[in-house]
């Protein structure tokens, strides 16, 4: 009558580990999924300001240091043509 000679409690404990981490991949999915379609999301997942020209762009980009004085020049050099 215990089915797998008294050891199906390990095998039901089991089943539940397994379906919870099932369950917790797919909500990671679906929460990967809804922020890599979002809106105004690039290739590095970053939200990109809306409503700023591409030289405001490049201005806030050069003050946060995340570009050097050559690349800020040359970019603005580039939308002047």
């Amino acid at each position: 009558m215990m089915g797998y000679g008294g050891y199906s409690w390990i095998f039901m404990i089991v089943n539940m580990v397994i379906m919870l981490a099932v369950i917790i991949g797919i909500v990671f999915l679906v929460v990967w999924a809804v922020r890599r379609t979002g809106p105004n999301v690039n290739q590095s997942g970053v939200q990109a300001p809306t409503g700023q020209t591409a030289k405001e762009i490049a201005n806030t980009r050069y003050a946060k240091g995340e570009i050097t004085r050559d690349e800020h020049q040359q970019i603005l050099a580039d939308l002047a043509r």
